[in-house]
């Protein structure tokens, strides 16, 4: 891909801010640089929003919430669908607007645009799929209407790693259910966000249904959007820290939630596993996304008899990785999002190292220009490392050694998070006891990939509240509504 097809690309984001239909600058002239972490060039200048801005977002989102809510759930799924078949149609350049602002491999970016337009498919089917029932009371005296209808406006706050999926598995239900959106993409990667406001509004989504606003000060810019009665649901992705104090904000006007927070995601592999499935799936759970992911497997729990074998398969395929700009050829390890990254990632794996652990390769910062962490993968990392205890977000193999079942299952639960768990073993009631007893809201059992639009996405304990995609997905954006009824025989 040239320098002059990047910059094609970059031309046609929108560098204003989406409210009411209509791309507008910052109230105060503020902009805000995105840059390539493969590069530090900038690619783009955007418009930084006001608080004030961010009220006329909402303003927008209230002004067309009635006519919205009453819109044909057909026709909201119809928009839907048309922006699925769009962004189908820009795949190549949708994936690579996001390994430029990103870093992620343009294979990867790829295979996220259709993962991510996913949710603009499956929603687009569940807009006509909501129900509700009519019965009869048990005491016969009265008849009971049980109906949904959309909780109201939304404002959405979507982390940087996936910068389209993050987008589209919120707004995609939303809309399906009747609910007008106001979304505040992450300051380092909102490039893909405005372009699917772009893909949006070319489908003729109605004015005000979908505003996008784009900032550097994003306290300052939401706190008033959440403070205002007018809100009435909020959905965060990021980490627990943030999350937790949104859900205090949140505690003022009782408001809807979904949290989708941080992970400790432990991966177990028994003595009975099949190590070339384990390897693979290893390899597809750790280093999908450089590592940058909350389902990114933390913590390898390997079984003490087969540790060293699978050690030595993993730092085997680990050193054939190619490390890059995700533009380039054969590239499997782009840059870390920023320094602060490389910073947390080196200071994870020293950690390890100074309480015993060895880094079988890797296990440093790469020097040169961007910011790049050399894939790594560290055995004999002992209890009480911070790697342990801690989200790694990077290219990172930890590796500790258990004896038995109860040992496995004890160390996996070990932590205040519980979003996703995998487990390799050939054993069929192992398996059914591990769905049991691990405390984590998903689970790949034998397998190292478990995101689908399909299904529900969403982890217990501090990994979050609520759930995306799947039948419950819609759910989280609709409200009961129960109607008592006479007898109409009495």
């Amino acid at each position: 891909m040239s320098a002059a097809d990047e910059s094609a690309l970059l031309a046609t984001v929108p560098d204003g801010l989406l409210i009411a239909g209509r791309w507008v600058p910052a109230s105060s002239g503020a902009t805000l640089d995105v840059r390539d972490p493969a590069t530090n060039q900038v690619l783009k200048t955007i418009a930084s929003a006001t608080p004030e801005d961010g009220i006329l977002a909402l303003d927008a989102a209230v002004a067309a919430a009635d006519e919205w809510a009453a819109t044909p759930p057909r026709v909201r799924g119809e928009y839907l669908r048309s922006a699925f078949d769009l962004l189908m149609e820009r795949k190549s350049d949708v994936a690579l607007l996001m390994t430029l602002e990103m870093g992620k491999p343009l294979a990867e970016a790829a295979g996220e645009v259709v993962y991510g337009g996913e949710f603009l498919r499956w929603f687009s089917e569940e807009a006509v799929r909501i129900t509700g029932r009519y019965g009869i009371n048990p005491e016969g005296t009265g008849r009971t209407i049980v109906s949904q209808r959309p909780v109201g406006p939304c404002y959405f706050i979507t982390p940087w790693n996936f910068p389209l999926a993050m987008a589209t598995r919120k707004i995609a239900p939303a809309l399906a259910a009747g609910c007008t959106v106001v979304i505040k993409p992450a300051e380092l990667t909102p490039l893909t966000t405005l372009y699917v406001g772009k893909l949006f509004e070319e489908v003729g989504l109605p004015s005000g249904v979908l505003n996008i606003i784009t900032t550097h000060q994003s306290k300052a810019v939401s706190g008033p959007i959440l403070s205002d009665p007018r809100l009435r649901k909020l959905s965060f992705t990021g980490s627990t820290p943030v999350g937790i104090s949104l859900l205090k904000q949140a505690a003022d006007n009782v408001l809807r939630t979904s949290m989708e927070l941080g992970g400790n995601a432990p991966f177990l592999v028994f003595e009975d596993a099949d190590l070339d499935k384990a390897v693979e799936g290893a390899l597809l759970a750790k280093f999908r996304n450089i590592g940058e992911a909350c389902t990114a497997a933390n913590r390898f729990l390997v079984h003490e008899s087969v540790a060293e074998e699978f050690s030595t398969r993993i730092t085997e395929a680990v050193n054939g990785f190619v490390v890059g700009r995700g533009t380039e050829e054969g590239v499997r390890i782009g840059p870390l999002i920023n320094e602060a990254a490389v910073a947390k990632a080196d200071e994870l794996v020293q950690d390890a190292v100074r309480r015993g652990a060895t880094v079988q390769t890797g296990g440093a910062p790469i020097d040169r220009p961007g910011t790049f962490y050399a894939p790594t993968v560290v055995t004999g990392v002992v209890a009480g490392s911070d790697i342990l205890r801690n989200e790694i977000f990077g290219p990172v193999v930890s590796v500790t050694t258990f004896a038995d079942e109860d040992e496995a299952i004890r160390l996996a639960n070990d932590t205040e998070y519980g979003l996703v768990a995998y487990a390799f073993t050939k054993d069929l009631a192992r398996g059914q006891r591990l769905i049991e007893k691990l405390d984590t809201g998903m689970m790949g059992l034998n397998s190292g990939v478990i995101s689908n639009a399909s299904a529900p996405f969403g982890g217990v304990k501090q990994s979050g509240l609520g759930r995306e995609g799947g039948f419950e997905g819609i759910h989280e954006y609709l409200s009961t509504k129960y109607t008592m009824t006479p007898n109409p025989f009495a």
